[in-house]
């Protein structure tokens, strides 16, 4: 809903700044578009213009380390250079959202580290990021207020620690009761 791709069923969503978004791998790229063609796409789609975009060109080649291959059709690209041009289009254009989700998984190490700092970057500088993500890690290290949600309802909304506290009792009970589920299935099949 914050992003645009979906119109809400029922009241509002207001966003104050521009919002770059990095949820699905390659998400607004253009397969038959090279990489250098899409950097110019996604800076209109966000209202830069030729100019600007040109000037912000070569930091968002040396961030996503693809070197030559901007030239090339994205189609051919790998995952990881997906991700490496698009977390580097979606930064490169400072907004003042950035929404993203496990999709930082696919590269390597060294520029997962790179991607954190640059999201430490944003957050020292006091802009928002929504980080949707199931690895209570990464949450427990880039946010300050966790909001979980089950199937759409808010079940907590606070504090990392603690809503992650909430959470993993939650799991850790819907576990323990599917194991007792398990063994009081094994043990009527066995009599």
């Amino acid at each position: 809903l914050m992003t645009r791709i979906l119109e809400p069923t029922s009241g509002k969503v207001r966003l104050n700044g521009r919002v770059a978004a990095l949820l699905e791998l390659g998400s607004g790229f253009h397969p038959d578009l090279s990489g250098r063609e899409n950097v110019f796409l996604n800076g209109s789609l966000l209202g830069f213009g030729r100019r600007e975009m040109q000037a912000k060109l070569p930091e968002i080649v040396d961030f996503a380390e693809i070197g030559d291959f901007i030239d090339m059709e994205v189609k051919h690209y790998s995952s990881g250079m997906y991700t490496r041009l698009a977390f580097a289009v979606a930064t490169a254009v400072d907004p003042d959202i950035l929404i993203t989700d496990e999709v930082l998984a696919v590269g390597d190490e060294a520029f997962q580290r790179k991607c954190m700092d640059r999201i430490y970057r944003f957050r020292q500088l006091g802009k928002t990021i929504i980080f949707v993500s199931h690895a209570l890690d990464a949450v427990r290290a880039l946010c300050s207020r966790v909001i979980w949600l089950d199937h759409g309802e808010v079940r907590a909304d606070g504090p990392t620690g603690a809503v992650i506290d909430k959470y993993l009792d939650y799991a850790n009970r819907r576990h323990r009761a599917r194991l007792e589920s398990q063994y009081e299935t094994d043990q009527a099949v066995g009599e």
